[in-house]
């Protein structure tokens, strides 16, 4: 007969501890298996003195079971000492088989064969026993490698750690000081890491011990023959292949699913995503009655949280009362919104009543709130609006909200309880596209965008979810005011989103027309070849469209488009938007009136291009056209407003400087004789202000910011690190001691003297960078000290109409009638 116990725990790390830990308290009926001959398996495999983390730092920690940071020795000393103290009853390489339900019982299979019966099974076995592999071309060498076990062993290597995560981070840091260490990371910044590692990577990169490359992916791997070096590796980078001579390769690439395993004991998933979590109570009860799954199986990874989830299991179980060990934290953030209900039913509310929300974990749902805002608006409230640059998406609780995309004061959609906005600045990093005002009463959840992005790149569905309606959004901005609901989805559901990297042609002058392209992130330039000469016609930003001339004229394509930057563009094939064009009398128009005007600006593009230059002018067409390339490739394409200098006006008094300075702490946010130069016209160094910035990624204290109206800025919680002025490609910030400006005196101030700011030399370097002026209501002040005119700012959208001089300001490049 079976031997049967009220509670068996499966699994020793940090979960499976703290429950038998606290069923050994409370004298429970319980036996805890390990399937390997030591507890704590994954950390026992954490390299050597490796610090182990307690993270999250405000979450309270509720165990019998001993925790704080310490080195990976004292923690795992601690633990066995814990187990040997409280006697607590484990076997050891007892690997479980299966687990099924009797009418009575649950009964657990171990592979020795043996059977043993419980009430109560706890699924705390962790993730880290089925590692994802490097599964590309050479992927299968000797020099890969997937543990770190003793850092000290490698010297005078050059080693590449593949993985941008936690565990990634922490081998290349303990690499350091002995060897040249390179991370790839195939995200756009270290976003997922913890504070700690943050800053230690941060640290490093600042001593020049570690280096990394961003939304970077392994392409190969060859074997060298010759060299100092045994492997190559080939890496996709934004700027083509990187070929990568090294000793080794280290891929710490997370874990496979566990699913097919927990499918096979029964459990159930909300989607039939791979990387989908079980669904559970909020005791952590499965859809099996009886089976408990906590830790990182459950998808909550941090030792803290899974040392937490033990003790309150089997409090649970036992039937004694408990509360998550965040509640009172929801608690105060739920103080002005159902403030007369448990935090568990306003957080079964919330996964209620917006679908979106309850693609997440409960976790991830409750770590989502306290870093979101709950906001309240009233009636005729707006919650952004058109052009606003601000990017944090919103989840509606409760409430009916307005959109307005036109121009008129009527309505263009309505939002309901249920659903989201704010996807396009989340996809897009551009001005709002619409205004949203609310109708009622309203309940919304406003997240950050960072954290938008994290949950995107871990919960599968809710990605899908959001890039849908992301397209279906950018076809009723671009061509779809007048659709109605059912064939707005109907077009948006045959839509095809594509990605072209910077320089990509989207299609070629002379081409078949495919379809028109909707640009839903990043920005495109237009351009045809006229008198031999390719000469850009166009420059298009996120929320507009292109290809529709071969769409109303029938003949191939009139131009080719290029990718300025990495752009995404969503993709109606030809058939269907000529479909569309003739049920729609209005979509119809709108083209043709863009048609019509495309002919009359070529026709006077190619009257200037025949005619006589006079004098060796540089207004030319073609000259025009090469100022815009030029521009494009100095970055415009992805600013949203660039400091220009014409330099045959400019008399080189530093006004423009000397006025930055006194406006900022005695530090000038630009340099006036730098950057690069293209006829009379020069790029000085000053921030551009980029739809996404550099400059955000990895700022340990999120001190950089965009302001309403665009102008990306750092606050007063910079704390010196350079992060920023490492990633931004424009070296436009520098490090700078912030001074105050002295106040000037009565005779100073008549006879227009500045008082002198004294250097400080003890002072805190923090990072400085053009913030436009953001808080002067008459604008930047280097624009408005030129005594000339020399300096101006332009957005990339007008760079057309300055570069020729139709925009009604002086052409970039002078005048023919001079």
């Amino acid at each position: 007969m079976a031997k049967h116990f009220n509670i068996i725990i499966i699994g020793a790390g940090p979960s499976g501890l703290s429950a038998a830990t606290r069923a050994a308290e409370q004298n429970a009926d319980y036996l805890l298996l390990e399937a390997t001959s030591a507890p704590a398996n994954t950390i026992r495999h954490y390299q050597r003195r490796k610090l182990v983390m307690a993270e999250p730092r405000a979450l309270p920690l509720r165990s019998p079971l001993p925790f704080s940071a310490s080195l990976r020795e004292n923690v795992l000393e601690t633990w066995e000492k814990t187990i040997a103290d409280k006697k607590i009853n484990i076997r050891y390489n007892a690997k479980v088989a299966g687990i099924s339900r009797t009418t009575k019982h649950l009964a657990v299979q171990l592979e020795s064969g043996e059977k043993i019966t419980a009430d109560h099974v706890i699924l705390a076995i962790g993730v880290q026993g089925n590692l994802r592999k490097l599964e590309i071309p050479g992927g299968d060498v000797p020099e890969v490698q997937y543990h770190l076990d003793d850092p000290d062993a490698y010297q005078n290597e050059t080693i590449v750690v593949v993985g941008g995560g936690d565990t990634g981070v922490e081998n290349a840091l303990a690499l350091t000081g002995r060897n040249q260490v390179i991370i790839l990371n195939r995200a756009e910044d270290f976003s997922n890491l913890k504070d700690s590692n943050l800053n230690h990577l941060t640290e490093a990169r600042q001593k020049g011990t570690v280096d990394w490359l961003l939304q970077t992916k392994p392409q190969s791997i060859e074997i060298n023959h010759s060299g100092d070096f045994p492997i190559t590796l080939f890496a996709s980078t934004p700027n083509g292949i990187e070929r990568i001579p090294c000793h080794r390769i280290i891929a710490r690439l997370g874990a496979l699913p566990s699913r097919p395993v927990l499918e096979n004991f029964g459990v159930a998933f909300p989607t039939a995503d791979a990387g989908a979590l079980p669904l559970l109570s909020a005791s952590y009860e499965s859809n099996v009655p009886g089976l408990y799954i906590i830790g990182a199986l459950a998808g909550y990874p941090l030792i803290k949280q899974g040392i937490n989830q033990g003790y309150e299991v089997i409090e649970h179980i036992l039937g004694n009362p408990v509360e998550s060990a965040d509640t009172e934290m929801l608690r105060e953030k739920f103080s002005t919104f159902c403030n007369d209900r448990g935090v568990d039913d306003v957080i079964l509310k919330i996964q209620k009543n917006v679908p979106l929300l309850a693609m997440l974990s409960t976790l991830q749902l409750r770590e989502l709130v306290l870093e979101s805002n709950i906001l309240l608006p009233e009636p005729g409230d707006y919650i952004f609006k058109r052009n606003d640059y601000s990017t944090t998406f919103f989840f509606i609780v409760e409430g009916e909200l307005d959109v307005l995309i036109d121009d008129d004061e009527h309505p263009d959609g309505h939002l309901k309880t249920g659903e989201f906005f704010g996807e396009m600045a989340l996809v897009s990093g551009r001005r709002r596209p619409g205004t949203v005002q609310a109708r009622t009463k309203c309940v919304l959840i406003e997240t950050p965008r960072r954290l938008m992005q994290k949950l995107i790149n871990s919960v599968q569905s809710m990605r899908r979810v959001l890039n849908e309606v992301a397209i279906k959004t950018v076809v009723q901005i671009c061509i779809g005011l007048s659709l109605d609901e059912e064939e707005l989805n109907d077009v948006a559901s045959h839509a095809i989103l594509k990605s072209f990297e910077a320089g990509e042609e989207l299609f070629h002058e002379g081409d078949e027309a495919d379809g028109l392209y909707l640009i839903q992130s990043g920005s495109v330039t237009v351009s045809r070849m006229i008198a031999g000469r390719e000469v850009v016609l166009f420059y298009v930003a996120a929320g507009n469209y292109v290809g529709e001339m071969s769409l109303v004229s029938g003949e191939p394509r009139y131009a080719t488009v290029r990718a300025a930057v990495a752009t995404d563009a969503v993709m109606i094939k030809a058939d269907r938007m000529r479909e569309i064009i003739a049920r729609n009398p209005e979509i119809r128009s709108s083209l043709d009136a863009r048609y019509l005007q495309h002919l009359q600006d070529q026709e006077k593009r190619e009257q200037l291009e025949s005619a006589p230059s006079g004098g060796g002018s540089f207004t030319s067409q073609s000259t025009q056209s090469n100022l815009i390339s030029f521009l494009i490739q100095q970055g415009v394409g992805e600013a949203t407003d660039v400091l220009l200098i014409d330099e045959s006006l400019c008399v080189r008094c530093n006004y423009c400087e000397d006025a930055c300075a006194a406006t900022h702490g005695g530090a000038s946010r630009l340099d006036r004789e730098t950057g690069p130069i293209f006829a009379n016209i020069r790029v000085p160094t000053s921030c551009r202000h980029c739809e996404h910035p550099h400059c955000m990624k990895d700022c340990p204290p999120d001190a950089i910011h965009r302001a309403p109206h665009g102008e990306v800025y750092i606050d007063d919680s910079c704390i010196g690190c350079g992060n920023c002025q490492q990633n931004c490609p424009y070296d436009v910030i520098q490090m700078a001691v912030i001074r105050e400006q002295p106040e000037r005196s009565l005779w100073q101030m008549m006879l227009g003297i500045t008082p002198k700011v004294h250097d400080d030399t003890e002072g805190t370097k923090v990072a400085v960078k053009c913030d436009m002026c953001k808080d002067i209501k008459e604008g930047p002040v280097c624009v408005r000290a030129c005594p000339v005119g020399a300096a101006l700012r332009v957005n990339p959208e007008g760079l057309l109409g300055y570069a020729s001089g139709t925009s009604g300001e002086v052409s970039l490049l002078g005048s023919d009638d001079e």
